[in-house]
């Protein structure tokens, strides 16, 4: 049985950092692209960034890049995802995702996700 566990996230302050983990059980992660969502209440879910098998590493737009970075360590079948001077309105819950298309369009299997909540 394939899972994705996401763990992490809590309740924090404005300016404070979190990291995410997205653990794979049931596959081996090193073959697929992993992902990261977030859906705020009442909003379309939005993607994040992802990072391929080889590393390579893409973001939604240059202000998430700036404050968050994925990394995945194949070893440990896990992904992550930093999250720096967190602001209110990266209140989501946030999920992984993986997939083997290389266009990233369909994906395989996803988490349930966990909530972050930033006050101010």
């Amino acid at each position: 049985q394939v899972q994705l566990v996401e763990s992490g996230g809590g309740l924090v302050q404005a300016g404070d950092s979190l990291r995410l983990s997205c653990a794979a059980s049931g596959i081996a992660l090193y073959r697929y692209t992993v992902a990261w969502f977030r859906q705020a209440p009442g909003q379309d879910r939005e993607f994040i960034a992802a990072i391929n098998t080889g590393g390579n590493r893409a973001y939604n737009d240059d202000s998430l890049r700036g404050r968050f970075a994925v990394s995945r360590d194949d070893a440990k079948n896990t992904a992550y995802l930093q999250m720096n001077n967190l602001k209110p309105e990266d209140t989501a819950v946030y999920l992984c995702a993986v997939t083997d298309d290389p266009d990233l369009v369909g994906y395989d299997y996803w988490g349930r996700g966990t909530q972050v909540t930033v006050s101010s």
